[in-house]
């Protein structure tokens, strides 16, 4: 299900029922101790935003606290996969032929092979999460393809991700290679350093590579006069990652900027995500201070 699918007529404090694709556990083939589904995971809320079912109960009651005291969260949800999407579709016309999409979370069609295929249909895909479920549905939905492939990695520790089998195995690391790290960072906080994990991860990309980075914040839309910081809304969603697996780090544009390092941000810079170069009508003032997300594109020198 894409983000289109959802139905506007659903009521906003609906919770649905599990749908037909989430298996349980032991389908996974990893063992079942190294299975949480006692805490929500953001990937699998990240999923109930967008309207899919591969979450599981702990998932949509976690998420439907979110939507309560921040209902436009499926809003940004949706703005930040479109710009994904435009990021992709960008760096594949420009001549990219491999992506590392981290944090993929669960699959959402289109997703990023679908979308550099549209272009490009050689281009290779390697894509990494640290949930094992999301690695049940990433087996059956998104390397069943040539040249695509799924790690169970964390970006917190970026060199086992990089010495990989399956990554060295897809990405040629002597040809410019798209590093996705869309609504990703946000879960790391300032002690595992943030900046520093890019910064690992860069050094193994050559010139020519790109960052694509998305990230949430709680500032409100610089452009919109009656824009303001919910101080409320930001610390009850906040309060409700805190039992999540990861928690939620929200950042200002000017701590997100650095995180680029060595990637040269490439025009309009690090804007709200529906203003990265858009296909389609920009929203108005009010939509962007309701979208949380900030995202960019840089490039490898």
């Amino acid at each position: 299900m894409n983000e289109q699918d959802i139905s506007p007529g659903v009521p906003e404090g609906t919770v649905h029922e599990i749908g037909p694709y989430v298996q349980g556990p032991e389908a996974s083939g990893f063992p079942a101790e190294e299975i949480d589904t006692s805490r929500p995971h953001p990937a699998r809320m990240y999923d109930y935003y967008l309207g899919g079912w591969d979450n599981y109960e702990v998932d949509r009651v976690a998420a439907e606290r979110v939507i309560e005291v921040h209902p436009q969260v499926r809003l940004s949800a949706r703005a930040n996969r479109a710009f994904m999407r435009r990021a992709v579709r960008e760096l594949t016309a420009c001549g990219i032929r491999q992506i590392i999409d981290i944090g993929t979370g669960i699959p959402t069609s289109p997703n990023t092979h679908e979308v550099a295929r549209e272009t490009a249909p050689d281009t290779r895909v390697v894509y990494v999460d640290n949930d094992p479920i999301v690695a049940t549905h990433a087996g059956a939905r998104l390397t069943n393809t040539e040249r695509t492939g799924f790690v169970l990695g964390d970006v917190r520790d970026p060199k086992a991700l990089l010495d990989h089998p399956t990554v060295r195995e897809l990405i040629d690391f002597d040809r410019p290679v798209a590093l996705l790290l869309v609504a990703v960072l946000h879960f790391v906080r300032d002690d595992e350093d943030p900046a520093g994990l890019i910064a690992t991860l860069a050094e193994a990309l050559p010139a020519g590579s790109h960052l694509v980075l998305s990230h949430a914040t709680g500032e409100p839309y610089e452009a919109y006069a009656a824009g303001r910081t919910d101080e409320q809304a930001r610390d009850g969603v906040v309060n409700v990652y805190k039992s999540a697996t990861a928690s939620l780090n929200l950042r200002s544009k000017a701590e997100i900027a650095p995180l680029f390092g060595p990637f040269a941000l490439l025009e309009p810079g690090v804007v709200r995500v529906p203003l990265w170069r858009p296909d389609g009508p920009v929203p108005g003032a009010q939509e962007l201070n309701n979208t949380i997300f900030y995202g960019g594109v840089g490039r490898k020198g």
